[in-house]
């Protein structure tokens, strides 16, 4: 039995990275139909700010140039208190950004609420301050809003400073892990849940989202609950530069964890009336991987526990002891096992952050990252 329950949540760990993307390939396709002569919908590019100054000069032009393409494009912003001259440098550019100043810190949702509620365009087009996006891109984002199934359209996001560190080169690659997981989901119909560089939904979606919670997740997932789809879109893509600090990284993980799990809990009414392909759906990409650490851990006792049943406590023991001292070893490398290493802290940077949530913390404000 302990070896059986080994293996269980072996494979249960090892389920949203390995298995989980060969079992998307087989699901039945659900095209769609793009409309190349209808007018683009209008739309506003909307983002939140803090203590943003070292990225904004980018950021401005490259909305510049995202209005060459689309003229009629709409920015707005909002400025989370900042103690930077984040707000000063965005009014400068008055006849570009519509710039909205908070009187208090109150995080990333309650600034995009304000920003949803003072616009009046048919797409709303959500990104980060320090997220590029390619302007060529914007109109094919809006062109798949000429199919009436979808609501949400989800960018492409490219890290371009992988070789910076290792953990910026882990990050990289498990975001391409993720890049093609949503493709695969969207090919069956929805991928499950956006996240904050690049994507956009009908305006008319748009749901009112709690300011402790994550709302590109909860404003994502609204669309496939509304009945419309939620697409990725490999040719929408934004550019943005990955944390290369381990200690910046760990923290922002546990936040989006904790944030994560905690609109999990609030949107469980909906997720249960969702079909049954995307509960699945749901369940192999989101929860599974959140409990990947518990089932990691559970792996291990199970196993261990299964050589001290079939060779004895001694043995038992020593199989314990040798897990451990690799487990430090890997920890505290810097050479060939770093890479593991960070995949092991990322794994238990998103264990603490359901933890945090299950205790009820709350992440409401956020601090840019060092060393991105």
């Amino acid at each position: 039995m302990f070896l059986a329950l080994a293996l269980l949540c072996g494979f249960l760990f090892l389920y949203p990275y390995l298995i989980y993307p060969v079992v998307l390939r087989f699901l039945r396709p659900q095209p769609y139909n793009l409309s190349q002569d209808a007018p683009l919908p209008t739309a506003t590019l909307v983002f939140c700010a803090f203590n943003e100054s070292a990225t904004l000069a980018d950021k401005i032009a490259n909305l510049r140039a995202i209005k060459e393409v689309v003229p009629n494009i709409q920015f707005k912003a909002y400025v989370d208190l900042s103690t930077d001259d984040t707000l000063a440098i965005l009014q400068q550019h008055s006849d570009l950004i519509d710039v909205h100043a908070a009187q208090e810190r109150t995080g990333k949702a309650l600034g995009m609420r304000r920003l949803a509620a003072a616009s009046t365009t048919d797409i709303m087009i959500f990104t980060d301050a320090n997220v590029m996006v390619e302007p060529e891109t914007v109109p094919r984002m809006l062109r798949y809003f000429s199919e009436p199934s979808i609501g949400g359209v989800c960018g492409s996001l490219v890290y371009v400073n992988p070789d910076e560190s290792v953990t910026a080169s882990v990050n990289s690659a498990y975001w391409r892990l993720e890049e093609y997981i949503k493709k695969s989901e969207s090919r069956s119909g929805s991928t499950m849940g956006g996240d904050g560089s690049l994507f956009a939904t009908r305006r008319s979606l748009y749901p009112e989202v709690p300011p402790h919670l994550l709302d590109d997740f909860i404003v994502s997932m609204s669309t496939i609950f509304a009945g419309f789809r939620l697409i990725s879109a490999p040719d929408v893509i934004a550019y943005e530069r990955s944390a290369a600090g381990s200690g910046d990284e760990f923290k922002r993980k546990r936040r989006i964890a904790c944030r994560a799990y905690s609109s999990h809990r609030y949107l469980v009414p909906s997720l249960r009336r969702m079909t049954l392909l995307n509960r699945y759906k749901y369940v192999s990409h989101r929860l599974i991987r959140w409990y990947g650490a518990m089932f990691a851990i559970l792996s291990v006792v199970f196993g261990v526990l299964w050589i001290g049943e079939t060779a004895g406590l001694l043995w038992g023991a020593v199989a314990l002891a040798c897990i451990a001292a690799i487990m430090a070893m890997i920890l505290a490398s810097k050479k060939k096992q770093s890479r593991i290493a960070e995949l092991v802290r990322a794994v238990w940077a998103t264990m603490l952050g359901i933890i945090d949530a299950r205790r009820g913390k709350i992440y409401q404000t956020w601090q840019p990252a060092q060393s991105r």
